[in-house]
């Protein structure tokens, strides 16, 4: 049985335990002369017993399904003979991939040895095998758990809460989700550019002025050495989120102070909406009207003016980065602008402020916070963005901070040190790694000083 028909007959048999389960507490309690007789409900019974025969049974399908391919492929590489069997990591996803192909028919049989024929056809031996295998075991777990749950009920049970506390535990993994994703993600940046500084110096990184990580695929080709200083990328970076967020936040903050404070209800019904549709456009389009159009409008008009402008430039993709930032920022401040206490707008003009008076001297300075916290969030979603980068300010990195010249960021160097040729670990692709803790370290810091200007300004303000 497929593992997506096996979760379905899952589903099923536990829908069925819950049946079972809740008939069963419905005739304890017509024995004892009611409902209220029984410690729980009689959806809590049923509950328990949908949870003992669908629990164990989906945890040991992940749990075999987790380990699966390593057995069978510790399995496949005992029958393989000496001369052909894998000594490096390399070789050995090289074979795995080959004997793959020839098990799903996708590489063809003519010349291949005999060996990897055999291996191919026990490869596709022991997946129906294991398949046969699981579907057994979990049918037997669910059907098992199912009925002990079924069996070991009574009135007094206290079902409601065994179903809290295992509903309470799946809530507090979920809830550490995000925490252990964190930590896995920062953890294999930092093992991989512990690599890379063991081969380029941090400092050569960090204060370099020239980036060029085109190092040698073969030892004896030349220019093998590669420069990887990555000053030019995060001045790039910086120049193209700094135009952006020169577009962004007068633009947003105006819109949301005029959608909060001036306009009427049938114009906020409209405006509103009409800005958040672009913040469902794909960065993919926005790079399109960039290169399209935007950089070949600023390289015509810099022309005519005399002006040297590059046909990709930092200003082009900065103007619309900053366009696509917009409904961000406006929304976040058109919410805490709204969460002011209308009370405080009431004293502003009950002392004789004018309306944009109380905007400028009590609105604004009470929703600060929180707009700054927008503000720097929305940095953050620059510093990260890419698409837009690569199709309007190129990918050369150049040191300068002329608007009109190509740069590149290290969003898109990292994407474009990953796709190329060269090995996992050289010098060139363990780079993307330092990039990106780079990267992680600079979003982690804007986010954590917008939590704390938020969390230290805001009492001011309750």
């Amino acid at each position: 049985m497929q593992t997506s028909n096996l979760i379905i007959a899952l589903l099923v048999m536990s829908a069925l335990a819950y049946f079972f389960g809740y008939q069963r507490s419905r005739g304890f309690a017509r024995q004892l002369g009611g409902v209220s007789n029984l410690h729980s409900l009689p959806t809590y019974y049923g509950m328990r017993v949908a949870l003992w025969c669908g629990l164990p049974s989906v945890l040991l399908l992940f749990v075999c399904l987790a380990f699966e391919e390593t057995i069978i492929s510790k399995m496949l590489l005992s029958g393989i003979p000496d001369e052909i069997r894998p000594t490096s990591i390399a070789e050995y996803n090289l074979l795995m991939n080959k004997i793959e192909n020839l098990a799903s028919g996708a590489l063809s049989s003519e010349g291949v040895k005999p060996a990897l024929l055999d291996a191919a056809a026990a490869l596709g031996y022991l997946r129906d095998m294991s398949q046969r295998l699981l579907t057994g075991l979990a049918m037997l777990v669910a059907g098992g758990g199912g009925f002990w749950g079924w069996w070991r009920m009574s009135a007094q049970l206290r079902a409601r809460q065994q179903v809290e506390k295992i509903f309470k535990g799946f809530l507090l993994l979920c809830a550490s989700l995000a925490i252990f994703t964190t930590l896995g993600i920062l953890l294999s940046v930092i093992f991989e550019s512990v690599r890379f500084f063991q081969q380029v110096p941090i400092s050569e990184f960090l204060f370099g002025l020239e980036w060029s990580p085109q190092t040698a695929i073969r030892p004896d080709q030349v220019g093998g050495s590669g420069s990887f200083g990555a000053v030019p990328l995060f001045l790039g970076t910086m120049l193209i989120s700094f135009i952006a967020m020169t577009v962004a936040v007068p633009a947003g903050l105006m819109s949301a102070i005029y959608l909060a404070e001036y306009a009427g209800s049938k114009v906020r019904s409209f405006v509103k909406p009409a800005l958040e549709i672009l913040a469902g456009v794909p960065t993919v389009v926005y790079g399109y009207f960039a290169a399209l159009t935007v950089a070949p409008l600023i390289r015509d008009t810099g022309t005519s003016m005399g002006l040297s402008v590059t046909s990709e430039s930092a200003l082009a993709a900065g103007l619309v980065m900053g366009i696509m930032i917009i409904p961000f920022i406006s929304s976040l401040a058109d919410d805490v602008i709204n969460a002011v206490p209308q009370t405080m707008r009431d004293g502003s003009l009950a002392l004789g402020a004018t309306h944009s008076e109380t905007i400028k001297q009590v609105i604004i300075p009470a929703a600060l916070p929180g707009i700054v916290g927008g503000v720097l969030l929305a940095v953050s979603r620059a510093i990260g963005e890419t698409m837009i980068v690569v199709m309007a300010a190129g990918l050369a990195a150049n040191l300068t901070v002329n608007p009109l010249d190509t740069v590149t960021t290290v969003t898109v160097q990292i994407v474009t040190l990953l796709v190329g040729d060269q090995e996992f670990d050289s010098a060139k692709t363990l780079s993307a790694f330092a990039l990106g803790l780079m990267l992680f370290l600079v979003t982690l810091g804007l986010n954590y000083i917008a939590l704390r200007v938020v969390k230290k300004y805001r009492e001011q303000y309750e």
